[in-house]
This record gives C-alpha cells, sequence and structure tokens, in this order.
C-alpha cells in the first residue's frame, strides 16, 4: 500500500463511522484508570516544562484532548480525519482542533512541549514509523515530552467493518521494545515503558496488553534547561 492509498483508507474509514465511534467511546477513560494516571502524569510533565504546548496527534473526536485540558494542559488536537474532527470541535467549542497528517506535521521546528499520540500510530505501516519519529522529534522543543499509547503484541488486524459500516482498516500490534527502539534512533530518550494487561471484564474489554511509552527529546549538550550555558 502506497502512502497515499494509506492516509486515503484511514481518512475515508473515520469520516465514515465518526459519529457512531463518537458515541460509543466518549465514556472509555471513565472505565479506565490507569489509562487516566499515565495521561496524567503526561500532562503534569508538559505543563510544568513550560516548553510550548501539547499537541494531541491523531486526536479523533477529541475525548482525550478535552481530559488534557481539563488538566491545565495547553492542549490543541490534530487529525488526519475531517469527521472526526468535526466530532471533535461540535463536543469541544472551546478548544483549537487542526487536520493533518503524522507523516508531515504542519508545525514548526522546536514548538511543542509535549506530543502524545494515543493509539493513533496503529495504522502507520511499519516502514513508515521511522519517518513519524523523525516528525515527531523534529517538532517537539528540546525537553519535550512525547507519549504513544498502542496495542501490544504482534501482528495486523486488518476489518472492513465497523459499525455498520464498510471501512479498510488494518490495526497494528507491536512490542513495546521493538517501537522503543525505533524512538532512540529517532534521536529520543526513553523515560517510562508501562504495560497494561489483557482486561476483558470491563466495560470495555479488550483482547491483548496496552502499552505506554515516554520518551522525551534530549536537551542540547552544553546548555542548562533554561538556555544558559553550563
Amino acid at each position: 500500500m502506497t502512502e497515499a492509498d494509506f492516509l486515503s483508507a484511514t481518512r475515508a474509514s473515520y469520516d465514515t463511522f465518526a459519529d457512531a465511534y463518537a458515541a460509543t467511546f466518549q465514556d472509555e477513560l471513565a472505565a479506565k484508570p490507569i489509562d487516566r494516571a499515565v495521561l496524567t502524569s503526561f500532562a503534569e510533565l508538559v505543563r510544568d516544562g513550560d516548553r510550548g504546548p501539547l499537541a494531541d496527534v491523531g486526536c479523533g473526536t477529541g475525548r482525550v484532548t478535552k481530559y488534557l485540558h481539563e488538566l491545565g494542559a495547553d492542549v490543541f488536537g490534530i487529525d488526519l480525519s475531517p469527521g472526526m474532527l468535526a466530532v471533535a470541535r461540535r463536543h469541544c467549542p472551546d478548544l483549537r482542533f487542526e487536520e493533518g497528517s503524522m507523516l508531515g506535521l504542519d508545525l514548526p521546528d522546536g514548538g511543542l512541549g509535549g506530543l502524545l499520540a494515543w493509539y493513533s500510530t496503529i495504522h502507520v505501516p511499519d516502514e513508515e514509523l521511522p519517518r513519524v519519529f523523525a516528525e515527531f522529534f523534529r517538532v517537539l522543543a528540546p525537553g519535550g515530552h512525547l507519549l504513544l499509547g498502542f496495542q501490544a503484541g504482534d501482528g495486523v488486524k486488518h476489518r472492513t467493518e465497523a459499525f455498520g459500516h464498510d471501512i479498510d482498516l488494518a490495526f497494528r500490534r507491536r512490542q513495546p521494545d521493538w517501537v522503543a527502539g525505533l524512538l532512540v534512533e529517532a534521536g529520543l530518550t526513553m523515560t517510562a515503558r508501562t504495560v497494561r494487561e489483557i482486561d476483558e471484564e470491563s466495560d470495555f474489554p479488550e483482547l491483548t496488553p496496552q502499552a505506554f511509552l515516554l520518551a522525551r527529546r534530549p536537551i542540547v549538550s552544553g546548555a542548562c534547561e533554561d538556555g544558559s550555558t553550563d
């Protein structure tokens, strides 16, 4: 699948079921205290660093963007799907949402204090991940933080139907150590790794473990965090 095919299929699929997705998952975070704890810790790191705003890349309907905003983060959302963004703007009219692709973010170099990719890299082909992570490195300020959330495991699950609609989406499960290795190759430093085991008894049952990786763009060598030299 070419880059254009992958982007087109992902955009069209989420446009198709945006409203149904929002109705189904709007209360998911309330049922997942560990996920909330991970996001809360991330929001505190970014908020306290004062290096720039936080971008929720692949924000979808904006439910996590809203949660981070309520925690005090200066956050905005970016998503590939106009349909998902329309829902986000309707549900969160006070927040900023922009259309864009993580393969080429329309953001300045070093302008972000934090970047969240919460289950938004799972559709990206493996061969494109280094490009995505290089882009994340580019837009993060020195000392800025990155948080990834994704399904841990191996293999690709291709879905052609969701919420009663025809779609074309590939869901990629990945080993956390492999993903962490790609982040390091992109120039980032790993900060923390968490794997939440399978939870089949919650209101939102899962068939795979869930991985959360926290990384950081290193501060420029020879300079202190306030910009002064040693």
